[in-house]
């Protein structure tokens, strides 16, 4: 199985454990339990099995994986059953692709508060496209939406934003048409974002009225009701960033991009180039450099990149992909075959099982790496332990 040269595993193995001692108690036990998962994964502290290849006799040994959503080993195979289940959901339209981000003051409180602030992001872009989408001056239509959280910058830093993938239409109010948005033009980015703006400070104050934000250290002050109003107060008249890109080339380039979006981590092993005495270097893209190259390098203390990576640790059970409007999952199915009905199209045939390695833990065949053919699991052993050594091969007497 291929191995990246370096992984944040590596980094958590030699480091973790004494940057969990210095940091004691200032750690929750959702960042530890992260910590401990990716440390873990794929090593002979999961168990694993043993597998022989029916054709060569090659012998592999595969670890299990930790399947936590943060690991950056885990989230390829939890991708790809994502997507295969998504599949039959496409449309037959143009699909856009939409940008709500959260102002740098919001983001600075949502890490204390971020079950709640993070579930108000979601609920205000949500209701924002769906009711742009719904006025008649607009679209007139009811929309579906599937939102995707991201929580990072490029940089590991804290930058709280959703991801949203919207077919170029939807049902009319009374679900008898289609109506299609212009071609290469969704909804307007200044309504939205104004629209937007206004929904999530009104949920965000709503919310602190109601005893429901908690904060420490030096945003301690904003429990008080006038320092909450004085922080939000500028945010009120600052143009909110709301992005919306020309739309996808087609259902398949949807799903390509969904494919590297929806199980994202903060950064993949892919982007690490060193780790030394210097810190941790990795690659990072500098979106503000319009004139020089965007992708560049950056070298983090060990100890910060440690906290960067766990400032986005999501709370227990938070889910990070939502539906909304037409694919929210009570009426998904009736909408989407009102839908095609209307479209004149037929349901995507579901996508077949490829061969995998299997160390997914589902039904994919293992297939040797030598040559190919289909591989049996011979010995499995638990976590803890190691494989037995295979039996001595004794050539027959002549």
């Amino acid at each position: 199985m291929f191995r990246q040269p370096l992984e944040v595993a590596d980094i958590f193995r030699a480091c973790g454990p004494a940057w969990r001692h210095a940091m004691a108690g200032h750690l929750s036990l959702g960042q530890l339990k992260v910590m401990s998962a990716i440390e873990r994964c794929r090593s002979v502290a999961l168990g694993g099995h043993v597998l022989r290849c029916q054709s060569c006799d090659h012998t592999q040994i595969a670890y299990n994986s930790c399947r936590d959503r943060h690991c950056p080993k885990c989230q390829a195979s939890a991708a790809k059953r994502w997507l295969d289940a998504r599949q039959a959901d496409l449309l037959p339209v143009d699909y856009y692709h939409v940008v709500f981000t959260l102002p740098a003051a919001i983001g600075d409180i949502a890490y204390q508060n971020k079950s709640m602030i993070y579930s108000l992001l979601f609920k205000a872009a949500a209701e924002t496209l769906l009711t742009i989408a719904r006025d008649p001056k607009h679209l007139g239509a009811r929309i579906g939406v599937t939102m995707v959280l991201h929580t990072w910058g490029s940089a590991l830093t804290h930058h709280p934003h959703v991801h949203c993938i919207v077919p170029g239409g939807g049902l009319s109010v009374d679900g008898k048409q289609w109506r299609a948005c212009k071609p290469g033009f969704f909804l307007p980015v200044r309504v939205l974002s104004r629209l937007f703006r206004r929904l999530f400070l009104s949920k965000l104050d709503a919310a602190h009225q109601a005893g429901e934000l908690h904060f420490l250290g030096p945003h301690k002050a904003l429990i008080e009701p006038p320092t909450f109003a004085a922080l939000l107060k500028p945010l009120r008249r600052q143009e909110w960033v709301v992005y919306a890109k020309r739309p996808f080339a087609g259902p398949e380039a949807v799903l390509a991009y969904l494919s590297r979006y929806t199980h994202r981590v903060a950064i993949a092993n892919s982007r690490l180039i060193a780790h030394n005495d210097r810190g941790v270097t990795f690659t990072w893209k500098d979106y503000r450099d319009k004139e020089r190259t965007r992708k560049k390098t950056m070298t983090l203390a060990t100890d910060e990149f440690i906290r960067r990576f766990l400032l986005h640790v999501l709370p227990h059970g938070f889910h990070r992909i939502r539906y909304y409007g037409l694919q929210a999952n009570g009426g998904r199915a009736a909408n989407l075959e009102q839908a095609r009905k209307l479209l004149s199209c037929a349901v995507p045939e579901a996508p077949e099982e490829s061969a995998g390695s299997g160390d997914d833990g589902g039904n994919n065949t293992y297939v040797c790496p030598a040559c190919g053919a289909p591989m049996i699991v011979i010995e499995t052993f638990a976590r803890g332990q190691l494989p037995r050594a295979p039996p001595l091969r004794i050539a027959a007497c002549a």
